[in-house]
Order: structure tokens, then C-alpha cells, then sequence
């Protein structure tokens, strides 16, 4: 079973805020999911991202791949440079 983080989208039309999802890679966007590890909101100003870095980082060492949006995210919250830092 391929796992990801993924965003899953919420809110009202126009209106977007997104859960950061650990997900099956079959599973549709909105559909089932694992593990809820966060969340981001683009509308506010600066935008919010709240990500649980031990989940998150947890579940990156059991073998979950990131999509280029999460990866971005994570990489503005600093989780990405944290996990370089570890592997050394």
C-alpha cells in the first residue's frame, strides 16, 4: 500500500482550507484517510499551516511520500530542514 500526505480540501466554495491528510494513494482526494496530521488555511493573511511535526515526521520514516504542495508546506514550517538534520 502506497502511503501519502496529501492535502484534503474543506470549506465552502471560494472558500478553501485544507487538512494535511495521511493517505492510501488509491483513496480519492476527500475520501478516506489514515491519519489527520495538520492543516493550512492560504486565505488568511500570512496563511496558517499547522503540521504535528512528530506525526508527521513518524510517518515519513515508516515510508510516506509527500506531494509537491506538502512538500512546500513543510519546507515553510521547517520540517524538512529538521528531517535533513537527523539523517546526518
Amino acid at each position: 500500500m502506497a502511503v501519502k500526505i496529501r492535502l484534503k480540501r474543506m470549506g465552502a466554495k471560494k472558500d478553501p482550507f485544507y487538512r494535511i491528510v495521511v493517505a492510501d494513494s488509491r483513496s480519492p482526494r476527500d475520501g478516506r484517510f489514515i491519519e489527520e496530521i495538520g492543516y493550512y488555511d492560504p486565505l488568511k493573511q500570512p496563511a496558517t499551516i499547522k503540521i504535528d511535526e512528530e506525526k508527521a515526521i513518524s510517518w515519513l520514516q515508516k515510508g510516506a511520500q509527500l506531494t509537491d504542495t506538502t512538500k512546500s508546506l513543510f519546507s515553510k514550517v521547517g520540517i524538512m530542514k529538521r528531517i535533513a538534520e537527523s539523517g546526518k
